[in-house]
């Protein structure tokens, strides 16, 4: 299952069933799951594990050193989950730090030109188009859908089932089941579609529209806002905006 114009060190776990096609560069410190294709001219190198069925499209690269200047060659890693499909030209970088990660979860889609900088966390079941980019230290949550040509600035967070429309320019946190864009980006509702697909109750969504309402359409500031949503409460989805207000934050919340 390996072409024989592939290089792939001799000490890379390789598992039962994994096609790694033509000219592609597999190094020392790489675990590849079974079932997973990288198809042609894809390099994985650095201590990079990537799980089961994934697909990895040509000309990807997965765990090449981090473009941050303070990388100075450390033990850093990449692990890619089960069932992602990288395609082509998508770039995930190692970790910047002594025994940091960069990490791509389960079932995650990335569109060609996909970049994921250094230490980044994309959550599981995550969608992102063509050319959309992750600066350093990014953290995306499950299901968040993030448009073509995305820039998103270091530290951001983009919360779960979020999205970011095309072109847009993320420099401040965007709460889960928000949809944002603009240069830079600004709230512009609720990810409603994505919502419904998802089975969220009616219950769910109401609280989420009210919240929505609170923090962006009402004279309150964050904190007022905050406090307003902790005395009124009701559903999972409210608590999970909630603690998402409530945790530290690099860049402030999308206004």
């Amino acid at each position: 299952m390996i072409h024989p114009t592939a290089i792939v060190h001799p000490a890379a776990k390789i598992a039962r069933g994994v096609e790694i096609g033509p000219y592609c560069i597999v190094g020392e410190n790489v675990t590849v799951g079974s079932g997973t294709v990288l198809q042609a001219h894809v390099v994985v190198n650095g201590w990079t594990t990537i799980g089961e069925d994934c697909q990895i499209y040509p000309f990807a690269t997965v765990g090449a050193a981090s473009q941050d200047r303070k990388y100075v060659g450390e033990r850093a890693y990449t692990t890619i989950g089960d069932r992602t499909v990288l395609r082509e030209y998508v770039s995930v970088q190692r970790g910047t730090g002594e025994e940091s990660v960069t990490s791509v979860g389960d079932d995650c889609l990335l569109l060609a030109y996909v970049h994921i900088a250094h230490n980044c966390i994309v959550g599981n079941s995550v969608i992102m188009s063509n050319l959309a980019q992750l600066a350093g230290h990014c953290e995306v949550a499950d299901f968040a859908v993030i448009g073509g040509q995305v820039g998103a600035h270091q530290f951001s967070r983009i919360g779960r089932y979020a999205m970011v429309g095309g072109a847009s320019k993320v420099t401040k946190d965007v709460p889960p089941f928000f949809l944002v864009e603009g240069s830079p980006a600004e709230p512009n509702g609720l990810n409603s579609v994505g919502l419904r697909r998802a089975g969220f109750t009616l219950e769910e969504r109401s609280e989420i529209k009210k919240f929505y309402k609170l923090l962006y359409a009402s004279k309150l500031n964050v904190s007022q806002a905050l406090d307003a949503m902790r005395a009124e409460v009701a559903t999972e989805s409210g608590r999970e905006i909630v603690a998402f207000l409530e945790a530290p934050s690099h860049r402030g919340i999308a206004k």
